[in-house]
């Protein structure tokens, strides 16, 4: 044909892959972009796993109950009783505690105080029944020792003749710490990886887990975790 050679071919074919080759480079750095977030979701679940089968503390000697309080028996008829450790990482900085007061009577798994966090009241489960006692004036006075160390900040004494009967509702040694890795299953499920609940090195946020999950409704994760939700 008139005007035509194999030159010309050569010469579109080469513009050709040059644009491919052009679109190549380009792409591959713009894939690289779009899966970055998915390789960090990746990532921080890997972390994360890990982060919680060790974060929440529950020392030996202690008998647990299911809404995250513990007794420990201190003397004659009378026993300690407090928080957990997930449930002051749960509830996140606690600014006031509200105990009953001296000689007030407790029923096992009922009310027993009250926790204040930001503008929250939040109820939490006596682990026995019995009689006040004593309580600890240092923690009402600064509540946040509580999420400092929850096991030696115990919140009331209570006397309680008939302990051996009530502590065979509460959990303790294996079992406690199977029903706390039931407690993290539950949580991780909740949390569905969410990248809020981390630390860039998988350590979790401590200003209170629920509030991480739903900033609306936090205060009612808690009292499905304490077991005091409303029906």
């Amino acid at each position: 044909m008139e005007g035509f050679s194999y030159v010309d071919i050569f010469a579109t074919k080469h513009i050709e892959y040059l644009l491919v080759i052009g679109f190549l480079l380009l792409f591959i750095p713009f894939w690289r972009l779009l899966n970055r977030p998915t390789k960090a979701i990746f990532e921080a679940a890997e972390r994360i796993v890990p982060a919680i089968s060790e974060w929440f503390r529950l020392p030996e000697g202690r008998y647990y109950h299911l809404g995250h309080s513990w007794a420990v028996p201190e003397g004659h008829q009378t026993v300690k009783v407090g928080i957990d450790d997930f449930a002051q990482k749960l509830v996140g900085k606690i600014n006031g505690v509200q105990i009953p007061a001296l000689g007030s009577a407790l029923r096992q798994g009922d009310k027993g105080w009250t926790l204040k966090v930001d503008s929250k009241a939040i109820d939490m489960l006596s682990p026995v029944g019995g009689k006040v006692v004593a309580v600890n004036e240092e923690v009402i006075h600064s509540p946040d020792a509580l999420n400092r160390d929850p096991y030696n900040n115990w919140l009331m004494e209570v006397e309680t003749p008939k302990f051996s009967v009530d502590k065979r509702q509460l959990l303790s040694g294996t079992l406690a710490k199977r029903w706390m890795e039931d407690v993290r299953e539950n949580l991780l499920s909740r949390m569905n990886y969410n990248l809020g609940l981390v630390y860039q090195d998988g350590g979790l946020l401590v200003d209170g887990m629920a509030r991480n999950l739903d900033r609306e409704k936090w205060d009612d994760i808690v009292k499905d975790y304490f077991l005091v939700a409303e029906g």
